[in-house]
């Protein structure tokens, strides 16, 4: 499945968030454009940063976390790669440890270790 499919699923699969994606998106690339997927996924995870920062439950999201954790695990090496350096990279950005936790407690063990691969430390 190619970036852009997962980004057309995602948008139709949760368009709460994906209004508050895409405002994140706009305010720091001027426009929403499926030409750049990839980088709408970092948006993503600034979105969920924001929420976390604003402490609304995780289980809101718990099913966001699914999505990506299933995508990763059957994606082809650009999904792959878009979930691990857009989107998990990005997670948890400026986010207090205790705002952070209940997100972290939520995330699949597989993209916790993706994080913690880049960042060499947990967000908590």
């Amino acid at each position: 499945m190619p970036i852009l499919d997962m980004y057309n699923q995602f948008r139709e699969t949760f368009p709460d968030l994906t209004e508050k994606t895409d405002k994140e998106h706009i305010r720091r690339w001027s426009e929403v454009d499926p030409d750049f997927a990839y980088s709408w996924f970092e948006s993503l995870a600034n979105a969920l940063n924001n929420e976390m920062n604003k402490k609304i439950s995780v289980s809101k999201y718990s099913e966001v976390f699914e999505f990506i954790r299933s995508h990763f695990m059957n994606g082809n090496k650009e999904v792959c790669n878009c979930i691990d350096v857009a989107f998990t990279e990005n997670l948890f950005w400026q986010v207090k440890p205790e705002n952070a936790k209940p997100y972290w407690d939520a995330l699949p063990n597989v993209l916790k270790e993706l994080y913690v691969d880049f960042h060499n430390r947990k967000p908590v």
